[in-house]
């Protein structure tokens, strides 16, 4: 075996009873920049990702349908296959649970753990919930329902077959501890730890009787039964490289990475270790966890009709731009919110502002000072110094961030660099270099600007494949991703390149011309009020609001009297204000992003009283708390001197 290093990315296998969604995407467009990342780091790479097919809720989509699970199970498994070429993503592999590689595995692990006396057959009864394919304890049930699906599970009574988890729950404790950074970011480690701390881990019901569900593996020691569709699903990882014999397998597993969403952090953080314990196998490195992609603070839902279509976005706005936005906008771990204003938003401040206005200032300028070509220059100044240590510091810390998962990091540490590039063109004045006739300053600033743009279209590779190799391609550079090769490099085109004479690759979204297309769009929403059919005199806005309508907000004074995070949502805090009411009232605020909750107690706020009330991720908001958007952050807008809590604005 050689001494190359490897890695091994994996996304979850998504489920088939949907079309692929935003979600999906965010997921899969992660971790190929990951690979690709890892790629240019010099390793080798191993990238699955694939569908998962079995289990209740395949059978009950496909008898909707009128067609067969496997020909049901074909149909959305080729949906996902065909999007992700159209994503540039560049995965190795694609495994669908339906295959006999995959059945024959689980087949043989299953044999494997029950031979080992890990499996065991019982009574068992339980509230089992179709929407998540599992039994669920009281713990998890709030008021009798599913938290998740809100529906009543049904109780069954039956035998069925348990995996002993419970046996591995000190085991897995332990590991985790030994291990910082096993499940990351860290808080979701400390989440699983709390539910290994809280109580006996219970046995896994790993059967479901053919009575009930013929459509899945059957143990391979009671036909009368098929596999419990997780314990199925999560034999994935091995089953693609060929266990236990193949080369793919000796080679990719000891590196394994996994990449997943919130929702299924206990399956793949408890049951899955637990599970390659029992059966003999080394566990995986990591365990990535991100958040959710919101849609107006709410989580995307079919039935709630707001999923987004990747497809749809990446055609309006351009693939590469959407690739940066997903990886931009949301830290890793917690969750974002998407919109089309943010993604123009980030597109046109970025992209266009800073990205696009670096490159085809600096190319419009070689054009007119050097004929567009590279200028000749040694670096050796003390800004030149400056420029190097600056990229070198900022190349190392987005590469440093973005093996560790901390994307958004990564990118606005790498954003500095193109920030200072447009502030150091006006300093510099190179126009003014020109004017005076002092060409070698002139040929420098612009060599410095060029090894800025070049370091940083190699760094870009990872996110923005298509986009940054239009930007080598543009410096007169070999489109090669080759980031190991960049560590400690700061050079410009060498001397006499060709570059292009001016740079057009992120050309400024027109805001009013997309509101103008949404308004002329068919509308599936009521409009809340018809806009006024005399046209606007002398200038004056539309929009414009009558005084009786201002004095319809009641503003108030209040005092936090208690803070703490949303349980079920990272961006949001749950606040109790003192408004100068008989009782506190219940502000759910999205804060968390800037303050910490113990900071807001005690402080004084503005607060809306007379807004509806609303639910927020299943909580009730009883106003609004007023802060100002800054490009720092979010400042809460507070009363100067002491004024009581309750006093009104006016």
């Amino acid at each position: 075996m050689s001494n190359v290093e490897r890695y091994y990315i994996t996304t979850p296998i998504y489920y088939v009873n949907a079309k692929p969604h935003l979600g999906h995407a965010y997921t899969t467009i992660v971790a190929d920049s990951m690979a690709r990342f890892q790629r240019a780091m010099g390793r080798e790479v191993r990238f699955l990702t694939g569908t998962d097919e079995h289990g209740d809720k395949i059978a009950q989509a496909a008898e909707t349908a009128g067609t067969t699970p496997q020909a049901y199970a074909d149909e959305i498994s080729g949906l996902f296959r065909d999007l992700w070429p159209t994503l540039k993503v560049t995965n190795s592999d694609f495994i669908r649970t339906t295959e006999q590689r995959h059945k024959r595995v689980v087949q043989a692990i299953l044999q494997r753990v029950y031979d080992a006396g890990d499996i065991y057959h019982g009574h068992y009864e339980g509230h089992y919930c179709y929407g998540c394919e599992r039994f669920l304890t009281e713990k998890e049930l709030e008021g009798g329902k599913c938290p998740d699906h809100q529906t009543s599970p049904e109780l069954i009574r039956e035998k069925n077959y348990f995996f002993r988890m419970s046996k591995y729950q000190g085991w897995l404790a332990e590991h985790i501890r030994a291990n910082p950074g096993f499940i990351r970011p860290e808080r979701y480690e400390k989440e699983v730890l709390a539910i290994l701390d809280s109580g006996a881990l219970e046995d896994l019901c790993i059967s479901r009787p053919k009575a009930r569900l013929k459509w899945g593996i059957e143990l391979p020691f009671d036909t009368d039964y098929v596999c419990y569709v997780w314990f199925d699903a999560l034999l994935n990882y091995v089953s693609a490289l060929d266990w236990p014999d193949g080369e793919d397998f000796a080679k990719f597993w000891p590196v394994a990475e996994h990449l997943v969403a919130k929702d299924i952090l206990k399956p793949h953080a408890i049951f899955w270790p637990t599970m390659l314990k029992a059966a003999g196998l080394p566990v995986y490195q990591h365990l990535n966890v991100h958040g959710y992609w919101l849609i107006k603070d709410t989580k995307m839902s079919k039935s709630l009709g707001n999923v987004v279509a990747p497809l749809d976005m990446a055609e309006k706005y351009g693939l590469d731009a959407f690739r940066y936005f997903l990886l931009r906008e949301m830290r890793f771990g917690s969750d974002a919110s998407f919109s089309e204003e943010a993604l123009v938003g980030r597109f046109n401040a970025d992209l266009a502002n800073d990205l696009g206005n670096l490159f085809n200032r600096t190319l419009n300028m070689c054009g007119k000072y050097f004929g567009s070509k590279a200028p000749t220059a040694a670096l050796d100044s003390p800004q030149a110094a400056e420029a190097r240590e600056l990229a070198d510091d900022a190349t190392a810390n987005f590469r440093t961030l973005f093996g560790e998962c901390r994307f958004a990091r990564g990118l606005e540490a790498l954003w500095e660099l193109v920030r200072w590039g447009n502030k150091f063109v006006d300093e510099q004045a190179p126009w003014a270099l020109a004017k005076e006739g002092r060409d070698a300053e002139l040929a420098e600033v612009m060599s410095v600007l060029l090894a800025v743009l070049r370091s940083v279209a190699a760094h870009l590779l990872p996110v923005m494949p298509d986009k940054a190799a239009a930007m080598l391609e543009q410096l007169g550079q070999p489109v090669t991703a080759d980031l190991a090769a960049e560590i400690g490099r700061f050079e410009a085109p060498a001397a006499g390149t060709e570059l292009a004479a001016r740079s057009n690759l992120f050309p400024r979204i027109d805001v009013k011309a997309l509101a103008a297309e949404a308004e002329a769009a068919p509308k599936v929403a009521p409009k809340l009020k018809k806009a006024s059919k005399a046209a606007p005199q002398d200038g004056a806005e539309a929009d414009l609001v009558s005084i009786e309508e201002v004095r319809k907000l009641d503003l108030r004074i209040g005092k936090v009297l208690a803070a703490e995070k949303h349980p079920k949502a990272d961006k949001l805090l749950k606040l109790m204000i003192d408004v100068g009411e008989d009782a506190p009232r219940q502000i759910i605020a999205g804060l968390a992003d800037f303050y910490v909750p113990d900071e807001l107690v005690g402080r004084a706020v503005t607060v809306v009283v007379n807004l509806k009330p609303a639910k927020l991720r299943g909580l009730e908001s009883q106003g609004m708390v007023l802060a100002v958007k800054t490009e720092g952050g979010m400042l809460l807008l507070t009363p100067n001197g002491g004024a009581p809590a309750g006093a009104q604005v006016s």
